[in-house]
This record gives C-alpha cells, sequence and structure tokens, in this order.
C-alpha cells in the first residue's frame, strides 16, 4: 500500500528561481495547534529559508496562521521551526551550502500518514538567461504535446 501524501503548500518560485540539485525529506518540530492549522490547509513557505545553526538544521519564515478555534495556547505565525534529519544528512547540507551559489530552500510541506514532513532541496541560484530557458523550453514542450495529440485524432 502507497503511502498517501497529502500537500499543504508548495513553493512555485523554487524551482524556477534554483536549479535543484538534490531533495531530502525531513519533520518538522511543530507544536499542536499548528498541526490543527496545517490540517486546514492553510500555510505559505514561499518566503521560508533553512539554515545550520550548531549541528541542527532550523527554517524560518514559513507562515502557518493561528489556528482559528484556538486559545491562549496558540502559536506564533512566522516563529523559528527545528527540521529533524539525520547528522549525515544535515553534514551534507552544511558541506554543500559553504560551496558558493549553493542554498537550501522549502519546496514542499505535506502529511504523510499523519504526520507533517517538508521537502526542502539544495539549490544553486538561476541567472535571468536561466530563467528565460526555462520558460521556453516549458512552451516548447507544450506545443510539442499539443501538436501530438491534435496528430493523434
Amino acid at each position: 500500500m502507497a503511502d498517501e501524501i497529502k500537500v499543504i503548500a508548495t513553493n512555485r518560485s523554487a524551482r524556477h528561481d534554483y536549479f535543484i540539485d538534490q531533495t531530502y525529506e525531513a519533520g518538522m518540530v511543530l507544536q499542536g495547534t499548528e498541526v490543527k492549522a496545517l490540517r486546514m490547509g492553510r500555510a505559505s513557505i514561499g518566503d521560508g529559508y533553512i539554515h545550520i545553526d550548531r549541528g541542527e538544521a532550523w527554517i524560518e519564515n514559513i507562515h502557518i496562521p493561528e489556528y482559528v478555534q484556538g486559545t491562549w495556547t496558540n502559536h506564533t505565525p512566522r516563529r523559528k521551526r527545528k527540521l529533524l534529519l539525520h547528522h549525515a544528512q544535515i553534514d551534507e547540507l552544511m558541506i554543500k551550502t559553504r560551496e558558493k551559489g549553493f542554498t537550501i530552500v522549502p519546496l514542499k510541506l505535506y502529511f504523510v500518514k499523519g504526520r507533517v514532513k517538508i521537502e526542502i532541496g539544495i539549490g544553486r541560484g538561476k541567472k535571468l538567461y536561466d530563467k528565460r530557458q526555462t520558460l521556453r523550453q516549458k512552451q516548447d514542450d507544450r506545443e510539442a504535446q499539443r501538436a501530438m495529440s491534435l496528430r493523434k485524432v
């Protein structure tokens, strides 16, 4: 039986702005009201970034809105959250990000078997001409698919 994945939020601009070399799946340390707000399907990871501090991975600036039925125990929407990764993975991320031009970006936030996971990727920034080339390639692929579908009829 395949794991059921329920996507909460995606960072569509990440693949537009970066060449993603490698991806990792990480867990997140969350409070109860954060999980309840995520179950409602509301979150934004577009502005988020990840950094390594003293051997731990942290994600900042992702927005998980306050839970509507929450009380005084509600969370802060843009607080710093710890990512759960193996030490070997954190070491790989540290080594890669020390190289010039590499950064760690959040790609997708989702549920797997009731647990919140985040897909992160090591990205190399694209130049403006790279972005144009990617858009041109997508457009050419779309036109080719359209021509193929018309040809079959």
